[in-house]
């Protein structure tokens, strides 16, 4: 929010220079973040003289004015009706910026040079005139600054308001803060006025039929006003807080908001059927017309303010086009309500809209400054738009909203905050900001806090309010007394940890997604309804449909990586992704979570080069990456076998496997179904591997046994059998572990083939097995024999030849 310096000077008077003052509201709480001169964009703008206006030929408006710049004198080319010699007029030299960005250079125009600009009070943003060169007063020297010479200054400062703080959304409210601060008395605007029409009864009425929604309306009446340009103190009050002024009586509700707090909205009176307010809530489905000219649909818990047949305002949102002021606007009804933020809250984010008034009611305004705004903004309306007023308000308030009591112990307080503030000094600081305090005993006091002050519900929120007005910097440095408890790390964050660093050597690159995914994303997968992965846990306020419950899997966001990778043309792609999925479990509130790895290849294994073409990635490769990771953590003998079951329906049949550690499953690999990737819009084939974290832990061994390099040579057997093509080579490899030979080092597939000569329904696998004895050197015949051996258990085994 921006405050001005000047503006807050009508409350209270500081003796401290801007920045100092800055200093202390930030350590206050209200964080300043800028402090700029508002009149900073003049300091290239001086006083200029016009010595002489030539019209240039072939124009009929541009003249060339040879300008006394103090010292110098300049030509510069102006097309303003009231540019005439003898003039005094701001003159912005070569390297001015204006507001909106404009940089004043040399230039050329209908081939005469000008070397800077004559300017009007609007373009300086120091008045509304645009109807020509700001004309100067006589008695000016040429050349001085124009800021000097017309006393213009002001301080803005850029204030980040807390959202509970919404008492601080105000000049009054700023004022109040520094008054506390420096100890100093705030001085409130009169807002006095005449009351020269018959009774506000007479004219209208207030009926709220949502007294939840609206605990308090209050409505004045001005007729016989004549709507025009605002005057230039109230125009250039809004300026220097960054409000466009649109005419007298819109700038005076927004000048009164500022001022204040509280919004307010002018209704057109004469649009008004049946001159009356009604207060209620939507029927579904209404539609509505704003003033930016937006049709809106309406839910039916969204608060309207409506006159005796039709809606007129979305209430404490945006008033609607079929009652706005406009030139022909002569009498006026003002609103000055207290609205409930929940309500507003809810109906400007359903419908798109951030306004200053929305801001406000969200966080809360005053119950009680209600009618002050109401009378303020009539005081000012008269003043600047004429008129009459009539009697008093129309004050409809069903609902009392009452201050909070609290009681507050000083000897806790201090305990808190490790002070040692006396009792009558922690009362004085209260009550600088308006609570009334009464004390009960020495240590204890009861405390009334203010409506407008929405934070202060506790004893530890007037606690807060002591420490800001004694001083963070004024409170002593402490060391709590702590017994030191060291945790043991967990193992599966420690494990994770690892499994980066083995997977970053392999050459894969880490991604990290939202927890959130879509809910139809088990659906996407294919999953069956059995499948607990189904049971998803629904976010309560998702940011988008995308990101409506939890994630049962990691595979969707890596999808996602992988098209956004595909779409920027980055398709060679090798990603990981370690984290926790979230179960949803019937009868319990919170999700079991279950830590999980994921990997994800796609594209080429190997990019071309010189030596051949490139490679695609295929399954064979995915589960390369398996072992290689298996290997890292010494997990030996993981089989890959067929998934039988349903586990993983987004899987290609055939070129999939699980992967079982101990007897136990650790994870699944293979290729991704292209009517999967389809609904997840990649373009390219995705192979995967998914772990679960915990599972693949308990495989890891926990100490490793250390084995002499060996001292006997070595000797290889193959092995080829022809079998049925449905049986798995690894279960032909596990039957070779089992037998339990102790010369056996090493088993390795060699070659699978299918085709002739090799009859139809059957293969031919070929491996070899590494013979070793750890005692003595072997002899061909001993290996021949159990080799032998082997082969013909194998036939035996699985009916091969």
């Amino acid at each position: 929010m921006l405050v001005s310096l000047k503006w807050l000077q009508q409350y209270v008077n500081v003796d401290a220079d801007p920045q100092e003052i800055a200093h202390a509201l930030t350590m206050a709480g209200l964080e300043v973040e800028g402090v700029h001169d508002r009149f900073a964009h003049l300091q290239k703008v001086v006083v200029g003289e016009i010595l002489s206006a030539e019209p240039v030929k072939k124009s009929d408006h541009l003249q060339v004015c040879q300008v006394n710049a103090g010292g110098q004198t300049l030509q510069v080319v102006c097309g303003a009706p009231n540019a005439r010699a003898g003039l005094k007029a701001p003159l912005a030299l070569q390297g001015a910026e204006f507001p909106d960005g404009m940089v004043i250079s040399k230039g050329k125009l209908m081939g005469q040079v000008s070397e800077g600009m004559l300017c009007s009070a609007k373009e300086l943003e120091i008045g509304a005139n645009a109807g020509g060169i700001m004309e100067l007063d006589d008695s000016l020297t040429p050349g001085q600054n124009l800021a000097e010479a017309l006393i213009l200054s002001d301080t803005i400062f850029e204030l980040g308001i807390t959202p509970n703080r919404s008492d601080c959304l105000s000049m009054i409210g700023v004022a109040r803060e520094l008054a506390a601060i420096y100890g100093v008395e705030m001085t409130l605007p009169d807002a006095s006025l005449p009351e020269e029409g018959g009774a506000v009864e007479d004219v209208t009425a207030v009926e709220i039929l949502a007294p939840d929604h609206c605990p308090r309306y209050a409505a004045r009446v001005i007729k016989g006003i004549k709507i025009g340009p605002s005057p230039d103190w109230l125009a250039q009050a809004l300026l220097a807080i960054g409000i466009r002024p649109i005419s007298n009586i819109v700038d005076v509700t927004n000048y009164v908001m500022m001022e204040t707090g509280q919004p307010l909205h002018a209704f057109d009176y004469d649009l008004l059927e049946e001159g009356r307010i009604v207060v209620r809530l939507a029927a579904k489905g209404e539609k509505f017309t704003t003033l930016d000219s937006k049709e809106n649909e309406l839910e039916d818990d969204m608060l309207m303010i409506c006159d005796g047949k039709k809606a007129v305002a979305l209430a404490g949102v945006m008033g609607g086009l079929n009652s706005e002021i406009n030139d022909g606007t002569t009498n006026v009804l003002i609103e000055s309500a207290h609205f409930s933020p929940m309500s507003v809250r809810k109906t400007a984010k359903r419908l798109g809209y951030h306004t200053e008034a929305s801001h406000r009611f969200e966080r809360g305004t005053d119950h009680e400054g209600v009618l002050f705004a109401a009378q303020r903004a009539a005081q000012l309306m008269l003043q600047t738009a004429g008129g009459v007023c009539a009697k008093g308000a129309v004050d409809a308030h069903p609902v009392t909203v009452e201050k909070t009591e609290i009681t507050l112990s000083a000897s806790r307080t201090n305990e808190i905050l490790g002070t040692d503030i006396p009792f009558g000094q922690i009362v004085k600081y209260l009550e600088s900001v308006n609570m009334e305090v009464t004390p009960i005993d020495q240590d204890a006091m009861k405390v009334l806090a203010p409506v407008y002050r929405v934070d202060v519900s506790r004893p530890e929120d007037l606690m807060e309010e002591v420490a800001r007005l004694f001083g963070y910097d004024n409170i002593p440095t402490t060391w709590p007394a702590a017994t030191m408890e060291i945790h043991p790390s967990d193992p599966i964050r420690d494990f994770g940890l690892k499994l980066r660093t083995s997977l970053g050597g392999q050459g894969f690159r880490e991604a990290i997604n939202y927890s959130f995914v879509g809910a139809d994303t088990p659906q996407r997968l294919m999953l069956a309804e059995s499948d607990k992965r189904t049971r998803t846990l629904p976010i309560l306020n998702p940011l988008t449909e995308d990101q409506a419950v939890m994630r049962t899997s990691l595979l969707p966001g890596l999808f996602a990586s992988v098209a956004v990778n595909i779409n920027y043309q980055n398709k060679d792609l090798a990603l990981f992704e370690i984290g926790k999925t979230f179960i949803a479990e019937k009868g319990r509130e919170l999700p079991t979570e279950i830590e999980c790895l994921c990997l994800v290849l796609s594209g080429a294994a190997t990019a071309p080069s010189w030596q051949g073409k490139a490679v695609r990635t295929d399954f064979f490769e995915m589960k390369g990456c398996c072992e290689a990771l298996m290997a890292d953590f010494h997990i030996e003998n993981a089989e890959y076998s067929r998934i039988e079951d349903d586990s993983a329906p987004y899987l290609v049949k055939g070129q999939c496997a699980q992967i079982v550690c101990q007897g136990q499953r650790v994870g699944v690999l293979g290729k991704v179904k292209p009517e999967v990737l389809k609904k997840f819009e990649v373009k390219q084939d995705v192979f995967v591997a998914e772990f679960d974290a915990a599972a693949l832990l308990a495989a890891v061994p926990d100490a490793l046994t250390y084995q002499a390099p060996p001292r006997f040579p070595a000797t290889d057997r193959d092995i080829t059998i022809v079998l049925d093509k449905k049986v798995e080579a690894e279960a032909v490899l596990a039957h070779v572990r089992k037998m339990d030979q102790e010369w056996i080092r090493a088993l390795e597939i060699v070659a699978v083939y299918e085709g002739e000569p090799v009859p139809e329904g059957k293969k031919s696998l070929s491996f070899r097995i590494t013979y070793r004895s750890d005692s003595t050197t072997l002899q061909d015949k001993e290996v021949n024999e159990v080799h032998e051996r082997i082969g013909k258990e194998l036939m035996e085994a699985f009916g091969a030849a």
